[in-house]
């Protein structure tokens, strides 16, 4: 656990009723943010939508696809006042354990390049890179590659 970390969010199942809040994180924290739709079809979907609450307040949240022995990490996102506090990496704990009990055998996800604090962490977690999707991410200039990540769960 993070030495930042002072309290350990609780979390929950993600709902369609979630969606203002987890909206009004997006768009505060990214400049091509997932749209609403994203976030409906991943619950439609039965993707593993997860947020992370603390005092009643969502603070993160969290989209994993699960299938096949095989996770990929869609989306994990903490609001920007709840930053740097070591709630990512617990958040990425959670997922790391959520996707073991579904019995998924890595996980994969998609980081831009540029994201330097998301790399870090993801690193720190024991991702390794495998490979880079050209063109992935919108961005100002047009778009930015994706590098893609795996975490083998042994």
């Amino acid at each position: 656990m993070s030495a930042q970390l002072d309290i350990l969010p609780g979390y929950r199942r993600m709902t369609a009723a979630d969606l203002d809040a987890v909206m009004a994180i997006e768009k505060r924290i990214y400049p091509h943010p997932w749209t609403r739709g994203n976030f409906f079809d991943s619950l439609n979907a039965g993707y593993h939508c997860w947020i992370a609450e603390s005092g009643g307040a969502i603070i993160g949240y969290s989209v994993v696809a699960i299938e096949a022995g095989e996770a990929h990490l869609l989306n994990l996102s903490i609001a920007a006042e709840w930053q740097r506090q070591g709630l990512g990496a617990e958040l990425l704990r959670f997922i790391v354990k959520l996707a073991r009990d579904d019995a998924a055998e890595r996980i994969f996800l998609e980081v831009r390049p540029s994201n330097a604090a998301a790399r870090a962490l993801y690193q720190r977690a024991g991702f390794s890179e495998i490979g880079v999707r050209r063109a992935y991410y919108p961005a100002r200039w047009g778009h930015e590659d994706a590098l893609v990540l795996e975490l083998e769960l042994k």
